[in-house]
């Protein structure tokens, strides 16, 4: 991608014109630019949230990223209704500390890789901020990503 393309899609406002774009752009072939649009959706979405620190940020971004892979999947806008309603219950990072935690790996890793955005997954939060996780939540993510990526 040259950075024209690049400041185009930094200058893209709404999550709804970067889909318009990523639409554009694979119906032209241009999967990477469709990847860029999708991703700056996706930094959108994340920043109408009022996080407060940038590990929490992330997290929200990952949630988006996720339902982005719903929505490119089934062809049609998907919300994460039950990561949501965590979120709510216990908070963003708790959240995340539990979906890691869980026994079987998260849908939104293996969604997030095959699409190209598998550094806004829960398990890439962690390892970027294993001081707000526990030892075996950390553990757990790097086991995944490596599990996964082999």
């Amino acid at each position: 991608m040259n950075d024209s393309y690049a400041k185009r899609i930094a200058q893209l406002k709404t999550p709804e014109s970067c889909e318009t774009f990523a639409r554009n752009a694979e119906a032209r072939g241009r999967s990477d630019l469709a990847l860029a649009a999708r991703r700056r959706a996706v930094e959108l979405r994340a920043a109408s949230h009022s996080a407060k620190t940038q590990a929490e940020k992330e997290a929200l971004r990952a949630v988006y990223a996720y339902e982005e892979a719903l929505a490119k999947k089934s062809g049609r806008r998907t919300r994460a209704s039950r990561t949501w309603q965590m979120i709510d219950r216990h908070g963003i990072i708790s959240a995340v500390e539990r979906a890691v935690n869980r026994s079987t790996e998260t849908q939104g890793y293996r969604a997030l890789m095959e699409m190209g955005m598998k550094d806004f997954a829960f398990e890439a939060v962690v390892l970027r901020y294993p001081q707000l996780f526990s030892a075996e939540t950390v553990a757990r993510a790097k086991s995944r990503v490596a599990e996964i990526d082999a």
